[in-house]
């Protein structure tokens, strides 16, 4: 079992479903993210229990070398989609997508499944498979938010 299951076994003990990982730079701090969902929202409570019941994990198998702070997080409204799962939670979500060759697309994501993902974009109807997608992001309008 590698480190990511390892993790997402913990996250799904206390009910919450595992994102994904990463690991930044800050004010020369590495941090290590860990990222969940919850059906119901995820609050704090679940983050510091995921936290404390990752530390020991973490001890023994290092994501990273050298000191690093742990994070556990929700991904956020805005989050990044690298994984055919993430797509595919992000159905009837508005995405931003940077195309291999340099092309940018605006869309609402129709369907995804493991090749690749479909958007509703104002041309119609696009699918994109997943290795000519260099970045992918949802995005919130806040300028229509509450209309």
């Amino acid at each position: 079992m590698n480190l990511e299951e390892q993790i997402a076994r913990i996250v799904r003990s206390h009910g919450a479903e595992f994102y994904d990982t990463e690991t930044v730079k800050e004010n020369d701090q590495t941090i290590y993210r860990v990222y969940i969902t919850k059906e119901d929202g995820v609050d704090l409570d679940t983050c510091a229990e995921i936290s404390n019941d990752l530390s020991p994990l973490l001890d023994v198998h290092p994501p990273v070398s050298g000191n690093y702070y742990l994070e556990v997080s929700s991904p956020g409204i805005e989050r990044t989609l690298k994984k055919p799962q993430h797509f595919q939670s992000a159905v009837g979500e508005r995405v931003k997508l940077k195309i291999s060759g340099g092309g940018k697309v605006k869309g609402i994501v129709q369907s995804a499944d493991e090749e690749g993902v479909t958007l509703k974009t104002k041309e119609g109807e696009e699918r994109y498979d997943y290795g000519k997608i260099n970045k992918a992001r949802t995005y919130f309008d806040w300028a229509n938010e509450g209309k």
